[in-house]
């Protein structure tokens, strides 16, 4: 976790995030204003240097997951939270929709024990208020090891919008997130 302690000394934090496919949440925390960077990855597994095939295998435990550089002065680890639950669905266990398996599971990985108690303080709040109709499953578990995902998934729906699952999963995501968060969005 060493970028992560250079990220936190020069006033920035790290926020990883896994919600299904690593390709929405990457778009999304892309057009977030005082993010400075979104890097699709894997986390949380047992081996070293998973391969997004052995990841996609289920075998590995790695989640797809997104590494969120963002400025705390802009954004707050709480709002970044905040759109994480709005964006995929936190009450299906080890799925969104029809991505089934343990890599798509909905899990918080945190660097400190703020981000800890902040990502159980919003949770409960999203539970107690009835958000969803089901209670949230999702994952609150330190970070481990980050391994960045292969060259051709990052900015991956901006390189391809026109790719089937682009069109039909990420699109429709990205819509309703620029519809319900227009304010936060970069310029």
């Amino acid at each position: 976790m060493g970028n992560d302690s250079q990220s936190i000394q020069s006033g920035r934090e790290v926020a990883t995030l896994a919600g299904g496919c690593f390709w929405c949440l990457e778009t999304v925390y892309d057009q977030i204003r005082g993010v400075e960077c979104v890097e699709s990855g894997y986390i949380g597994g047992g081996i070293d240097n998973p391969t997004y095939e052995a990841v996609c295998g289920g075998h590995t435990g790695h989640a797809e997951a997104v590494k969120v550089t963002f400025d705390p002065r802009v954004i707050s680890y709480r709002e970044l939270l905040e759109i994480f639950f709005v964006i995929h669905d936190p009450t299906t266990l080890n799925r969104q929709g029809n991505d089934m398996g343990t890599q798509y599971r909905s899990a918080i990985f945190y660097h400190t024990p703020a981000q800890r108690q902040t990502a159980e303080e919003v949770i409960k709040t999203f539970n107690t208020e009835k958000v969803y109709s089901a209670p949230i499953v999702t994952q609150i578990v330190p970070a481990t090891q980050w391994y960045e995902a292969e060259a051709y998934h990052q900015e991956y729906f901006v390189r391809n919008p026109l790719q089937g699952y682009c069109q039909f999963v990420v699109g429709p995501k990205v819509a309703k997130f620029r519809k319900q968060f227009a304010a936060r969005l970069k310029t």
